[in-house]
């Protein structure tokens, strides 16, 4: 059974042929930046979409007016121009690409068949299908959650994800149903594209990489040049301008990368997957690669159209943070760490009970840790108060969130945040990428990040779409240079008022006359909040085991800093036994690790000798 188009669908596409090369020039033209610097003076029916779409913008997302970027990205992307998009997090980067999408896919007015595949249809007619690349199963579902709510009205597009985790048969009976819109985390799609025989994909209009330098630095890049490859979307050398058609493949190609921050991995994707394409949101503006960049092949250095980037597009923009967000860091002691995190938590959430804060870790073994010590650690500064009636430090709800867990938990962790209107939520940085939790009002780095662009996406949970936001960086005395590294890129802090917030506690008999001490690790507060987190910690054997393991991963993390950080974040400047402090933890950092050492040897000899460790390497393989 064929598939046909309506008149007025056919007239529409026809009349975007036309006009599609003098839109990008006049649309982009008019997204001027509004009062707010986030929001674009247009609307988005004047940005070509079809009504319909309008409307399920504004009344499922709310989206009264485009973004900037969604101004400036959404005419490039109906003409059919390949694009590299770079623009600050949570400024709306998903809905300028689906919309396009949904936009081009309305046109057809029948649901794809089950005998249509994946990305086949009937030879008459032409239905484009889009694939949509993202880094992270939490982002998979995200995006997957808002192409649900603006297809409302479009029943016959279908939506479809497959990702790591989930059940490999159910996702290729959805496969073989037919899907319009196939969102995907990169291992999971190769694996289907290798081994799914109904996974079909000659009708592939269009490739998205969302996050695209996320999905790099997550070691993904052979994966990316392998699923170009089968796709026949990679270029190749001695590839000619016209080169944009697949080999397997009726229709022209449209390829589009979408980041927050650019580097050179993120440039040598674009060197192998786009053809000629217009930058956006470089330097805020839209325009097309400059000649003087190195191109793919010297021998075509002199064609003015071949695709050519540079380094330094990346050095030079790739920071962008929304100017409505309030950066601020607090330098404390190594050993003070701990006390000062839940003192500045609980000064939160006693200021506004109705906010989500996001706590950023290094290591999945440090947000275990620091989880079970909030979700029951108990303390009163009345040493008369009976056990029975002692309140939880934190009154608010806690989750965690890390690569190590379940992938049913960290599903349900993702929902559960999203929808809590106060909450606190532990996380590495599976966290820190594309991932929009509503009415996030303070991300707190606990753990510096691994490089300055990290720094970025972190912060980019909160302050979106014009929202206020507040981020608090810690940094050690000894780590302090730091600023200097992100003043470089035009990110600048000022220091959080912590004896201020300190002040403001109490403890039992205390009279508040008296002068608090001008350092943080001999303030009352603090001192009586360490002895009872260090108390809590060895009466809990459960806890004591955790803080030993969120110890040992902590320092491991801390000796892997790269490049110039080395020199900062130096091991050898720390006093070991403060960071062993700030897990609460009494015993000296040497007898911690070697304990630590012995438990896992003990642990490897009864798998050896129970025949569990060739089960777990089998298990870890699939």
């Amino acid at each position: 059974m064929g598939i046909k188009k309506s008149e007025k669908g056919s007239k529409k596409v026809m009349e975007n042929k036309k006009n599609e090369k003098k839109d990008v020039g006049s649309a982009a033209s008019n997204a001027t930046i509004g009062n707010d610097s986030v929001f674009a003076s247009c609307s988005f029916s004047s940005l070509g979409l079809h009504p319909s779409l309008c409307d399920e913008l504004r009344e499922k997302l709310g989206f009264e007016v485009p973004t900037l970027v969604q101004a400036q990205a959404i005419p490039v992307i109906l003409a059919g121009r390949h694009a590299l998009i770079n623009a600050a997090t949570g400024t709306g980067k998903t809905v300028a690409y689906l919309a396009p999408l949904i936009h081009h896919l309305q046109n057809y007015d029948t649901r794809t068949q089950r005998s249509d595949g994946t990305f086949v249809t009937d030879l008459i007619d032409l239905l484009e299908i889009a694939l949509v690349l993202v880094p992270t199963r939490e982002l998979c579902l995200q995006v997957y959650e808002i192409l649900q709510k603006l297809l409302h009205r479009f029943h016959w597009i279908v939506p479809g994800y497959v990702m790591g985790g989930e059940n490999r048969s159910k996702e290729k009976a959805r496969l073989r149903k037919g899907i319009s819109i196939l969102i995907a985390t990169p291992g999971r799609l190769l694996d289907h594209l290798k081994n799914t025989s109904s996974f079909l994909y000659t009708k592939l209009r269009w490739i998205i990489f969302d996050e695209a330098d996320r999905i790099l630095e997550l070691g993904f890049g052979q994966d990316i040049q392998e699923i170009l490859h089968l796709l026949g979307s990679r270029k190749a050398a001695n590839d000619n301008k016209e080169s944009t058609v697949p080999r397997n493949s009726e229709f022209q190609r449209q390829n589009l990368l979408f980041s927050a921050t650019l580097n050179e991995k993120v440039n040598h994707l674009a060197k192998i997957s786009l053809h000629n394409p217009v930058m956006i949101g470089l330097e805020g503006k839209t325009r097309k690669p400059v000649s003087t960049i190195e191109s793919i092949d010297p021998s075509e250095s002199d064609e003015e159209d071949e695709v050519k980037y540079s380094s330094k597009i990346a050095t030079a923009v790739d920071y962008k943070i929304p100017t409505q967000l309030i950066q601020r860091y607090v330098k404390v002691p190594c050993g003070s760490r701990l006390a000062v995190l839940l003192s500045i938590l609980k000064h939160l959430f006693e200021r506004d009970t109705s906010q989500k804060v996001v706590v950023f870790f290094s290591t999945c073994d440090a947000v275990d840790f620091h989880y079970s010590l909030l979700s029951e650690f108990h303390f009163s500064t009345d040493p008369q108060t009976k056990e029975r009636v002692i309140q939880m430090f934190l009154g608010c709800q806690t989750f965690r969130l890390h690569g190590n867990m379940e992938h049913e938990d960290r599903r349900s962790t993702f929902q559960a945040f999203k929808t809590e209107k106060s909450a606190l939520l532990l996380s590495t940085d599976v966290s820190a990428r594309g991932l929009d939790f509503p009415k996030v009002r303070c991300i707190i780095q606990y753990d510096s990040p691994g490089e300055a662009t990290e720094y970025v996406h972190r912060v980019g949970r909160t302050a979106r779409l014009g929202e206020r936001g507040e981020s608090l960086l810690f940094l050690q005395p000894v780590e302090i240079d730091y600023l200097q590294d992100l003043e470089k890129h035009g990110v600048s802090l000022a220091e959080y008022p912590l004896l201020k917030v300190l002040d403001n506690f109490t403890l039992h008999g205390q009279n508040k006359q008296v002068k608090k001490s001008v350092f943080i690790d001999l303030h009352p507060w603090v001192l009586c909040l360490q002895k009872a987190l260090e108390s809590f910690i060895i009466s809990k054997p459960k806890m004591d085991e955790l803080a030993r393991k969120g110890f040992c991963s902590w320092v491991r993390a801390y000796t892997a800093h790269r490049g110039e950080l080395k020199t900062i974040f130096m091991i050898k400047k720390l006093h070991l036994g403060h960071v062993a402090k700030s897990f609460a933890l009494k015993q000296q950092p040497s007898l911690v690790g070697q304990s630590f050492q012995k438990q896992n040897k003990k642990r490897k000899r009864f798998e050896k000798k129970s025949g569990l460790s060739k089960k777990r390497k089998v298990a870890r393989v699939t």
